[in-house]
């Protein structure tokens, strides 16, 4: 069975390394040209841990290609991971989606066997039995039915985890047009995961709203975790660690995500929650908790700007993470960008420092965020720092780096990565842990 992927970026190009690696022909299909090169080459085309070492196990059973039509129409099954950007209103765009049935339409009537279109970019409910599938059979002159076969199977994967994520997923999602189609798919996950997934099969409209509900439950969960922390912030000898650990230990509310830091980021969580709200407006129902959720995601930044602000009036603030979590160089609703922002537009001088994301934070800001070359140079430059993301490098920062020849640092941990014992030389605050509980004493 040979494999063809419409899309090489964050999530085409480990996919298509995914299942080669796993023995299958895959072709990946790009416009990009530098990023057809890079897998003819050899290269990953995307920063990705162990998307490179993918490919070198795959040899030549990846290869890619601009030309889609023909991809398409030498392969069995057709995996489309495209853009699917917000419009004005919140709702996903299938302006890519479209496009690409057209180009895999076209392959289609190149041939005479059965193909299957699997759709892996996250759309609207009703999309893919709607416009998509309209699109499909449109520009392949085909039915859905005996010679053509359409699914719905987006990815549960994080940046920075992708190929751990694909290879041992929690669930594979599969919205079917029918049965043939969907146990053609899932016969291709057997042979490709590492574990043994639950794997859950059902029609477009419910696929589409599972995974968007998912992604939105986790926001939720994640909004209050940090809900728990600001009021562990306010309550003398409160610590929002051993809150969570107790709550999670409840079967019925569990530990992953329970964890009060900062907000969440990314390109697919905010978006999917704003999503989710906007779907639920449009359809007459009520979308009260994806909208509270925002809003207690960006409160979350205004946390961190007052840890600050009632510490230090004026100064340099040292900003460690700016990605928006460890092992990618996303900065896509950022928390550590966001902070940044707000302390430049309030007069305060921002260094920064991230292992991956400097290059693209120090662009965004167009000069007016130092960019340390280091974590300790960023420590060494501030007057207060905040961890920002909890890449593990930052718990191995050398103590003298913190230490002021006139004064006492403040350090504000959000993740609490830094070691407890760096108290001796600085006011180390962890936030959760009663950040919050002088200024509340003072105004009490």
């Amino acid at each position: 069975m040979k494999i063809s992927v419409i899309g090489l970026g964050k999530l085409g190009a480990p996919l298509a390394a995914v299942f080669a690696s796993k023995g299958f022909a895959v072709v990946g299909v790009d416009v990009n040209s530098s990023a057809v090169a890079a897998i003819n080459a050899g290269r990953a085309p995307v920063d990705e841990p162990r998307l490179q070492d993918l490919i070198q196990c795959a040899g030549g059973r990846l290869t890619a290609s601009e030309d889609g039509v023909s991809a398409v129409a030498e392969s069995d099954i057709t995996f489309i991971i495209v853009p699917t950007p917000s419009d004005a209103t919140g709702r996903f765009s299938n302006e890519f989606a479209v496009a690409a049935m057209a180009t895999v339409g076209e392959g289609i009537q190149r041939k005479a066997d059965y193909h299957l279109v699997v759709m892996t970019s996250t759309v609207m409910p009703g999309s893919t039995g709607g416009v998509l599938r309209e699109a499909l059979e449109r520009h392949s002159r085909r039915r859905i039915g005996p010679t053509l076969g359409l699914c719905y199977n987006p990815e549960f994967i994080a940046l920075g985890s992708v190929v751990r994520d694909m290879l041992r997923p929690d669930i594979i999602l599969i919205g079917e047009s029918d049965t043939f189609a969907g146990d053609m798919l899932e016969q291709i996950y057997r042979r490709s995961c590492e574990n043994q997934p639950a794997i859950r099969r059902m029609n477009f409209v419910n696929a589409e709203l599972t995974k968007i509900s998912v992604n939105t439950f986790v926001t939720t969960k994640i909004s209050y975790a940090n809900m728990l922390a600001d009021l562990c912030d306010r309550l003398p000898g409160a610590d929002v660690d051993v809150v969570t650990q107790a709550v999670g230990s409840d079967s019925r509310v569990g530990i992953k995500y329970l964890r009060g830091a900062t907000g969440y980021g990314g390109p697919c969580f905010p978006r999917d929650n704003i999503a989710f709200a906007a779907l639920a407006r449009s359809i007459g129902a009520n979308a009260d908790i994806a909208e509270a959720t925002d809003r207690v995601n960006r409160y979350q930044i205004d946390r961190m700007l007052r840890a600050v602000r009632t510490r230090i009036a004026h100064g340099t603030v040292g900003i460690l993470g700016l990605s928006y979590k460890p092992d990618t160089a996303v900065i896509e609703e950022s928390q550590g960008v966001g902070l940044a922002e707000r302390l430049l537009d309030a007069g305060y001088t921002v260094v920064g420092y991230d292992p991956k994301a400097l290059t693209a934070a120090a662009a965004r800001f167009e000069g007016q965020l130092k960019a340390a070359a280091n974590a300790e140079d960023c420590v060494r430059a501030a007057d207060l720092v905040v961890v920002m993301t909890p890449w593990p490098e930052f718990a191995r920062v050398a103590r003298a780096a913190f230490i002021k020849p006139d004064r006492r640092m403040t350090a504000i941990d959000c993740w609490r990565v830094l070691p407890s014992d760096l108290r001796e030389v600085v006011d180390l605050v962890y936030v959760g842990q009663g950040i919050d509980t002088e200024t509340v004493a003072s105004v009490g």
